[in-house]
């Protein structure tokens, strides 16, 4: 499923930390948003990581979850935009 999430993060150091987390699942479209293609259980993870790095005092985190048809109808502008897909991978 495509997941996205984005955050408003206060400290600088802090911001690189979830920033890092989140190109370890997903694409950055825009300096604090990420489109990740994650089922549950990546999901999770992706999540824990990061609640265990914010504070919750000062920060903030969100994600969507966007099934079949609302990912089909994702729109872009700008020359630099992209809309990830999600990978097959198959070994043999």
């Amino acid at each position: 499923m495509l997941r996205l999430v984005a955050y408003d993060i206060t400290e600088p150091r802090r911001l690189q930390r979830i920033a890092d987390i989140c190109e370890d699942y997903g694409v950055r479209v825009q300096y604090s948003l990420f489109e990740c293609w994650l089922d549950d259980d990546a999901f999770a993870a992706l999540w824990s990581r990061l609640e265990a790095t914010f504070d919750p005092e000062k920060d903030r985190l969100v994600a969507y979850t966007l099934d079949r048809a609302a990912e089909g109808r994702r729109q872009t502008a700008g020359a630099t935009m992209q809309i990830t897909r999600p990978v097959d991978c198959y070994i043999v």
